[in-house]
């Protein structure tokens, strides 16, 4: 073929209109119910805002911690195999980027007592998330923070208690100020 029929061609394609040929719709999921939505949207903020109806004690948290926790946290919560829940030390979190090599657990890290309770209730068990009930999860997380030494063995957790917990870490925190949304929270 001659050079110049490889050049007009070439330049034939490279002029060819392109149609998107995407189709509007691929055929396959559906849209989701508003029960579906609701199912899904149970984020809890910092303030407690979105905490459901419920409480919980640390005597029945022990109970569940016990038979849907420890064999993946230890019996104390220190023990692992998985995620350290209990700091040894509570009484001053410290920065982290001056201690990298310090556990970091509920009682030392977590910035929020609210987030304890948002994070076991829509992930663990790890392998039933989900499944707790509202009590169990305040109880659980009741639980927790007593064996950081945050609350006493008699406290109850529940929407109007569970956000007056001040965790030592919180200081350690950035407020997000940014405009838009539902923030800040302090």
């Amino acid at each position: 073929m001659p050079y110049w029929a490889c050049v007009a061609g070439i330049a034939m394609i490279s002029c060819e209109r392109r149609v998107n040929t995407a189709p509007a719709h691929f055929g396959y999921g559906r849209p989701a119910t508003q029960q579906e939505i609701a199912a899904k949207a149970i984020a809890i903020r910092p303030d407690g805002k979105g905490l459901p109806a419920g409480s919980g004690t640390v005597q029945h948290g022990a109970v569940v911690y016990a038979t849907k926790c420890a064999a993946c946290h230890g019996v104390t919560g220190v023990e692992g195999p998985f995620n350290i829940l209990v700091a040894p030390d509570t009484a001053d979190a410290i920065p982290f980027d001056r201690a990298p090599q310090r556990v970091k657990a509920i009682g030392n890290y977590w910035p929020y007592a609210t987030t304890v309770f948002d994070y076991v209730r829509r992930a663990m068990p790890f392998n039933a998330p989900g499944s707790l009930s509202d009590n169990e999860v305040y109880s659980v997380t009741a639980y927790l923070l007593y064996a950081n030494k945050l609350i006493d063995s008699t406290a109850v957790m529940n929407a109007k208690t569970l956000p007056g917990i001040v965790m030592p870490a919180r200081k350690y925190y950035v407020t997000d100020n940014r405009k838009g949304g539902d923030g800040p929270y302090e």
